[in-house]
């Protein structure tokens, strides 16, 4: 370890600081997951976002020369990350989907869902909307992550985020407001569908807690920080999962459709609803995780009497995106 005294004298560009972190953050072994998945990604994103710099551009920075005042910063800030091991999300209190910036902290999950990537991917045509939504729902909304991509995405439609922790709306209030859409989303207390009564929506997205309680309890520092009620899915992770595909056909319009992520959820689901024909929505960095369906098929969906399978730890992997 360098003491802070010598990486001040010797560390003077950020590019002295990229590589003094990488380092660290390899010999203490940290895990990432959190919208980074290398040393290097994350000291980039550490770093950068430190600096109140742009994330999306390394290169023109690399050999800039810092202030003393930014690199005592960055010292304490990249032992921080290596001594607390929380993610450096939360360090830096932000969180990324595409260009849109989300406060966080410990009272929710780092956003990093693929539903996320979907909504800005070709403005979101990868979702295959017959129209354009009215009338949103996100469930489970954490931060109010999806719902503000939506919001943004959809200028005209009204958009609903429910969670059933008072602690993130907290946080998803702060990013509501951040982002000027008071007046477009609605936050919701609720479990699920709970508080809603009769309301049918256009379009339902949710990212539901689908990590099985094996993983969680094997979870590695970075994923222990973040609130185990947002990523504890049951015996198999799909606890939640079905609840939403049972009931879903309440709440949506006749042409709405629902769009889920299920982690490695797949071949459970597919055994469990034999008649339910999911479409799965591949993204960049996943394949199979996200499915896709139409009001008139979870209205009729029948699924298994006996719906529990065996547990399977789903590993770090389950728990990338939740």
């Amino acid at each position: 370890m360098v003491s802070e005294l010598a990486s001040l004298s010797e560390l003077v560009t950020i590019r002295d600081f990229l590589r003094f972190a990488v380092s660290r953050f390899r010999a203490a072994e940290l895990s990432y997951g959190h919208g980074t998945v290398t040393a290097l990604d994350d000291a980039a994103f550490l770093i950068l976002e430190t600096l109140h710099l742009p994330i999306d551009n390394l290169e023109p920075w690399l050999d800039a020369r810092l202030t003393r005042a930014e690199r005592t910063l960055l010292t304490g800030v990249i032992e921080d990350r290596v001594v607390t091991r929380k993610p450096s999300a939360y360090l830096t209190h932000s969180a990324y989907i595409g260009p849109h910036r989300f406060f966080v902290d410990g009272r929710v999950i780092v956003p990093r869902s693929f539903i996320g990537e979907l909504l800005c991917t070709d403005d979101g045509a990868a979702l295959d909307l017959a129209h354009e939504p009215e009338r949103v729902l996100d469930l489970c909304t954490g931060s109010g992550c999806l719902a503000i991509v939506a919001a943004h995405r959809f200028a005209q439609a009204h958009v609903i985020a429910v969670d059933v922790s008072r602690a993130a709306l907290e946080v998803a209030k702060e990013n509501v407001n951040r982002h000027g859409l008071a007046a477009r989303v609605q936050l919701q207390e609720g479990d699920l569908f709970a508080a809603l009564g009769g309301s049918r929506f256009d379009l339902i997205l949710c990212n539901p807690p689908y990590v099985t309680n094996a993983a969680v309890a094997s979870f590695p520092a970075e994923y222990k920080a973040e609130p185990v009620l947002a990523h504890s899915g049951g015996t198999d992770g799909m606890d939640l999962v079905r609840r939403v595909i049972d009931t879903a056909g309440d709440h949506l319009a006749p042409d709405g459709v629902l769009v889920m992520e299920v982690g490695q959820g797949r071949d459970i689901l597919e055994r469990d609803y034999p008649g339910l024909p999911f479409l799965w929505l591949d993204t960049e960095l996943s394949v199979g995780e996200v499915c896709k369906l139409e009001a008139a098929d979870v209205q009729t969906a029948s699924p298994r009497p006996q719906r529990r399978g065996k547990s399977r730890a789903a590993g770090e992997k389950a728990a990338r995106r939740s």
